[in-house]
């Protein structure tokens, strides 16, 4: 009998969602509790887009034919109510299809605790934004040093400042480690890559909506350079933003670390970053090249750029064909 291959729905396991031995013993004792939807909160500051996409469909597919699984966790908040700790994407799913009511598992946790579970039942998704990774991977840092653990989230190549902790066991944990090593030891990453991760929560929405590639322009800038963007103050990176929406093209990686060069100088600007982005670059030339505002006034207001794009296509290719008969005569 054939093995059906195995489906991943980016849910978390039931001992990822227990951080030690003596709380995954402490988890056995406590009872699955069935909750209205409407009383969970989204966790406060969760850094996880939940979408209709289409590991969520089928989540939702799952969910439908074999019920939830997994309870989710949450803890009880002072007013009654309930902050969701892991399954966001499970309720989402529930409210699609019509549920009221969800299977959970209520426990106490403080703001540090609740924080380093929510992200590492999260964290080992495959389909993560960067700009996901990259708040998710502070919030936990963060939670870390307020447990007194030594903290480097030097991202600003500025010195280094951590806590001391009077906890004996938690020094004897770190191991004279910080907390951003520990972390990468766990995920299999370099610090200085979870400190670039983390660097990208420097970006204003639309550039991190460019680098994670769900800019409704369908516009996509690729991870170092975003890295280097997330460095110029906000106002010029508003100017950057317009400006890659204006002339439909990126700034390459040269172009962004000059753009930080320019910054830090404080002579950054928004005309020079027209000028940089109006130019062609060497992979782009023999390309046909224009502006949008050229062309907006031809399509209906609710014309994103991928549509033009498809229009146009279809329109050039009926054009072929009849060229084509026209000549065949």
């Amino acid at each position: 009998m054939a093995h059906l291959p195995k489906l991943d729905l980016g849910l978390p396991s039931y001992d990822s969602l227990f951080s030690t031995e003596e709380e995954r013993q402490e988890a056995n004792s406590e009872k699955v509790m069935t909750i209205p939807i409407d009383k969970i909160t989204d966790f406060k500051g969760h850094p996880f887009h939940v979408t209709m996409d289409e590991d969520m469909a089928k989540l939702i597919d799952s969910i439908k034919e074999n019920d939830m699984l997994m309870p989710a966790l949450v803890r009880p908040k002072k007013d009654g109510s309930y902050e969701m700790i892991s399954g966001h994407r499970r309720k989402f799913a529930l409210s699609q299809l019509g549920r009221k009511e969800m299977n959970v598992i209520i426990r106490d946790l403080d703001d540090d605790q609740a924080t380093i579970l929510m992200v590492d039942s999260n964290i080992q998704r495959e389909n993560i934004y960067p700009s996901e990774r990259g708040y998710a991977y502070k919030m936990r840092l963060e939670a870390m040093k307020h447990q007194g653990k030594r903290v480097d989230i030097n991202i600003d190549d500025v010195p280094v400042e951590y806590s001391k902790s009077t906890s004996t066991q938690v020094e004897q944990k770190s191991k004279n480690k910080y907390s951003v090593e520990l972390l990468g030891e766990q995920l299999g990453l370099d610090r200085n890559q979870i400190r670039r991760f983390i660097r990208l929560t420097y970006l204003i929405e639309p550039l991190q909506e460019m680098v994670d590639g769900r800019h409704e322009n369908e516009i996509k800038i690729a991870f170092n350079p975003a890295v280097e963007l997330s460095y110029l103050t906000e106002s010029e990176q508003y100017d950057l933003a317009n400006a890659i929406v204006e002339n439909q093209r990126t700034p390459s990686l040269a172009q962004c670390q000059e753009f930080k060069r320019l910054s830090h100088d404080g002579e950054l600007t928004s005309e020079f970053i027209e000028d940089t982005l109006s130019e062609e670059k060497p992979n782009q030339r023999e390309k046909l090249s224009f502006q949008m505002k050229e062309i907006d006034k031809y399509f209906p207001k609710d014309f994103t750029p991928g549509k033009k794009k498809d229009l146009m296509i279809h329109l050039l290719e009926n054009w072929a064909k009849k060229r084509s008969r026209e000549q065949e005569r």
